[in-house]
């Protein structure tokens, strides 16, 4: 399969715009490339960790990149995604990939990582000896996107160290690679449901689930969001993706949890995190921590138990 890769420099502020435009004109994937996560891993000496070809970008731009597949539709969508990017004023280049030097490309970069205390993320190709008391999660992202690197996945598997141990149900929207659902898994959830849109990304959320061990754990189904999800409530809903579709999604999310269920709502950039506790407050989400990572924000939101006195409004 061929697929063409659209790389936008944008400045930060005009990268949710810029995801955006992607997710609307069908884009098997979005992926960020953010030079403030580089600058910081080289400050702290640790890039030979995740990344040793890495450096400091010149530009301080962030880089977006869309992936469509080479069929007959890539001319309209082109035509589309030129008209949008002149709106927004930002540059942008081309180049055709095949699905099989997507992967031969990871493999120059990607190495372990330790993500949160005790979590290690290793591509399937490297070698790791793990020590007493890591969980270590064994990833091939194929065409999919999330290896831990970035800060919103980072942030999110740190939040599930704490979160995911002892739920019944956990529900991952927009899986990607599988990487949070498994990370799930690993920490002890007993029922992960991972949702994606995308068909590579199912494909290799369900190659990473078999990878790793947690087939019984982990259901891998292709879908929208929230919509047709027959697991029952959750105890706690993964969406790591952009402030907009966390905003559309917010309504669905507060009715999946179950009472004191928690949402871990990743993927947005500081400028539009006002709007996303706005969205999750007007649904009737309490607001139970943030981390920041760069320019990125990732928060914790808990359903009210108001059956419980005291709690809730």
């Amino acid at each position: 399969m061929r697929w063409l890769e659209i790389a936008v420099a944008a400045p930060a502020e005009l990268v949710e715009a810029v995801a955006n435009v992607f997710n609307e004109n069908g884009s098997g994937g979005v992926v960020i490339e953010d030079p403030a996560l580089i600058v910081d891993l080289l400050a702290k000496g640790t890039a030979e960790t995740v990344a040793p070809a890495l450096k400091p970008p010149p530009s301080g731009q962030a880089v977006v990149k869309g992936y469509f597949c080479c069929d007959c539709s890539l001319a309209d969508r082109l035509e589309t995604l030129s008209r949008r990017f002149t709106d927004l004023s930002v540059s942008w280049q081309t180049r055709e990939i095949r699905e099989q030097d997507w992967a031969t490309a990871w493999q120059e970069y990607y190495k372990p990582v330790r993500v949160g205390k005790n979590i290690v993320v290793k591509p399937s190709w490297e070698d790791y000896i793990a020590r007493v008391g890591e969980t270590v999660i064994e990833l091939d992202p194929g065409m999919a996107f999330g290896c831990g690197t970035h800060a919103t996945t980072a942030m999110c598997l740190a939040l599930l160290e704490e979160l995911a141990p002892g739920c019944a149900v956990v529900y991952d929207v927009g899986t990607g690679s599988g990487i949070l659902s498994v990370a799930a898994a690993l920490l002890g959830a007993r029922q992960v449901i991972a949702v994606d849109i995308d068909e590579p990304a199912v494909r290799a959320a369900r190659e990473n689930v078999e990878r790793n061990g947690v087939a019984d754990r982990v259901a891998v189904v292709r879908g929208n969001l929230l919509d047709n999800m027959t697991g029952g409530r959750a105890d706690l809903v993964v969406a790591n993706i952009i402030a907009d579709v966390i905003i559309r999604l917010a309504p669905d999310a507060a009715a999946a949890l179950k009472p004191s269920g928690r949402l871990i709502a990743s993927g947005i950039i500081n400028d539009r995190a006002g709007e996303v506790r706005q969205a999750l407050g007007d649904v009737g989400l309490e607001p139970v921590k943030e981390l920041t990572g760069g320019e990125w924000v990732a928060m914790v939101y808990r359903r009210p138990d108001l059956s419980v006195p005291g709690t809730g409004c």
